[in-house]
């Protein structure tokens, strides 16, 4: 597990094709102290295993799955990515559970500034923007951040100064495309109350939880 709060960037090496993956080079920007061979680190928000560590340096390899469900295929040598080494049981939750699991990639529809802020405005396909809610968390490339407004198919944050300067967010542009993903919680809930809002026979066919549910079901007296 991950929190989303970014150790730091890191740089692509090189990258290599492997059995219908690739392998990649990597150089974190900050140190790697006391590392241990296969632990995870979170490259742009994928969970990935490192290994061969030496120093700053190591390699992860990225599967047919994960090339096919992100944007690391897209990356190029030379490259700045978000680095994230995976949680500790004593560290401080500073961001919000973060797994590492890409649910989808999202385009760069705006960035405007704000004073010293700048809003980033982010379109994504419409299934998964049931589970973004204002004022909730969200990880774009791996960066923990707090949803400003949402609609259906698009969400907006606003960035502070220092994520800017020490994020890969300093040089996005509108167009480009990032790793989403959305908060774990509401999936789980959405798949515990599954088989609870679907329509049957005995509601008269209704679907959904809305007041007449909950009264029906005693949480309104």
């Amino acid at each position: 597990m991950f929190t989303g709060i970014i150790g730091g960037t890191g740089r692509l090496l090189g990258k290599r094709t492997i059995g219908g993956g690739v392998a990649f080079d990597l150089e974190a920007g900050f140190a790697l102290d006391d590392p241990q061979e296969g632990e995870s680190i979170a490259i742009n928000g994928v969970c990935l295993t490192a290994y061969n560590i030496s120093g700053r340096r190591f390699s992860a390899d990225v599967s047919p799955e994960t090339l096919s469900r992100t944007r690391l295929g897209e990356l190029s040598s030379g490259d700045l990515v978000n680095m994230e080494r995976a949680l500790r049981l004593s560290d401080r939750l500073g961001g919000h559970l973060v797994s590492g699991h890409v649910d989808c990639v999202a385009v760069v529809s705006s960035r405007k500034p704000l004073g010293d802020y700048t809003i980033f405005t982010f379109s994504l396909p419409k299934e998964q923007s049931r589970y973004i809610v204002e004022k909730g968390s969200i990880a774009i490339d791996g960066i923990s951040l707090t949803v400003n407004s949402c609609s259906a198919g698009q969400f907006s944050v606003s960035i502070i100064p220092h994520t800017i300067k020490m994020t890969t967010l300093c040089s996005l542009k509108v167009g480009q495309r990032v790793n989403i993903e959305v908060d774990i919680i509401g999936k789980y809930v959405e798949r515990l109350l599954g088989p609870q809002i679907q329509p049957s026979a005995v509601d008269g066919g209704r679907q959904g939880i809305d007041a007449a549910f909950l009264a029906e079901h005693g949480f309104f007296r």
